[in-house]
């Protein structure tokens, strides 16, 4: 019978520098260490630290550069809403080396869309609270945010509602103040085509008659009660978005 033997492998490896590029601790251009220091710090084989970086090169997060050796590739990479959050949580770093922001909108209206309807157990015809960003990697769109929050959560959270930037997640916000804890639901992504505002959010030239395919992922946060948000990321084709569990 199969089985791993105890210890570090190859894929701990790369999961370990993979988890970092991902959060922005290591930025493009940066160097890893060195095969030696690797080997030191998880206790491997140069082997198993050479197949650790191949997974990485292959999965284009890192590159060779000469006497520089390793270094992190410039990342066509594209996170989720929810792994944004988990990075802030994690190291308080609101966007990756060179992503920014832009477009962001505040409205109320009325809900109409059946899957966010459904997701917070709204009437179609409820008021909610929609927020809107678009982010963007070099200067160039790579996916466009959007949050809905029913009455409730605004009520608990009111900075929901103000045309500013929040400094401060709507999570933390809402369990400092009701003493209840925020939990994700079950991620979920699909492909479905994009609408004229995504295609003009995103930069991406299409003629009126022609279908242009996105991936969208969505969660849903509830506290012990109901659910309290809904989050869509809408990415420009061809982006790589990696998919934690």
């Amino acid at each position: 019978m199969a089985y791993r033997s105890p210890g570090k492998g190859y894929a701990d490896v790369a999961d370990h520098f993979r988890t970092r590029i991902k959060n922005g601790d290591l930025a493009p251009g940066d160097s890893l260490p060195s095969v030696t220091e690797i080997r030191d710090q998880f206790d491997v084989a140069a082997k198993t630290v050479s197949r650790a970086l191949g997974v990485l090169k292959t999965e284009g997060l890192v590159t060779s550069r000469g006497s520089l050796g390793t270094v992190v590739a410039k990342s066509s990479l594209v996170i989720t809403g929810a792994d944004r959050l988990n990075r802030m949580a994690r190291n308080g770093l609101r966007y990756a080396p060179g992503e920014t922001s832009t477009g962001h909108r505040v409205l109320r209206r009325s809900v109409y869309d059946a899957e966010v309807c459904k997701a917070l157990d709204l009437e179609p015809g409820d008021e909610a609270i929609v927020r809107i960003r678009v982010f963007q990697q070099d200067n160039r769109p790579t996916s466009v945010g959007v949050s809905v929050y029913p009455p409730h959560t605004v009520s608990a959270v009111p900075e929901l509602a103000e045309d500013v930037r929040m400094t401060q997640q709507f999570n933390e916000l809402y369990s400092e103040r009701t003493g209840q804890e925020v939990t994700k639901g079950q991620r979920l992504a699909y492909a479905r085509q994009a609408s004229q505002d995504e295609l003009d959010a995103l930069d991406i030239p299409a003629p009126p008659h022609v279908a242009v395919a996105v991936i969208v992922t969505t969660v849903t946060f509830h506290d012990d009660e109901r659910p309290l948000g809904y989050w869509e990321d809408v990415y420009a084709p061809g982006s790589k978005v990696p998919l934690s569990e």
